[in-house]
């Protein structure tokens, strides 16, 4: 089975989120998918570097990424921990994605088009993860 990863660039600070985000992450663990969160802060561009090099596939989120909603996103996750791989999932720096050439070509997510801070962004990744996991469960979190 593979394994999800978030990363986060830079340590949740906000004790709110903290918690939510360790709340999905522990909920996930019982789905048989774990999420770690790494809070290494770095520069942007040695941060690209650290998941560039990482085995698995890098999914980086992006407002600019694909935007999908709940059930496609439940059958994406299905499909990751059904794999083999290891899933790396990362949230950007505050500065964005560097534009050279190594990090445009890998593929991106959306959880909106807006703009959110980090930690809330992990919040509502995690939440997603946990959401999707429900969904292919059949179990009644999701109310649509």
């Amino acid at each position: 089975m593979g394994r999800i990863t978030v990363h986060l660039h830079g340590k949740t600070k906000d004790k709110a989120s903290a918690l939510l985000i360790d709340m999905y992450a522990k909920r996930l663990e019982q789905r048989s998918i774990r999420c770690v969160i790494h809070p290494a802060k770095l520069t942007p561009h040695s941060y690209v570097n650290k998941l560039l090099a990482l085995n698995g596939e890098l999914v980086l989120m992006d407002e600019g990424g694909i935007l999908e909603s709940s059930i496609p996103f439940s059958k994406r996750v299905e499909t990751w921990g059904l794999s083999t791989g290891d899933i790396h999932l990362a949230i950007g720096p505050a500065e964005g994605w560097p534009k050279d050439e190594n990090i445009t070509k890998i593929s991106r997510l959306s959880l909106s088009p807006m703009t959110f801070p980090h930690e809330l962004a992990t919040v509502m990744l995690v939440e997603q993860l946990y959401r999707a996991t429900e969904i292919s469960r059949g179990s009644g979190y999701h109310k649509a």
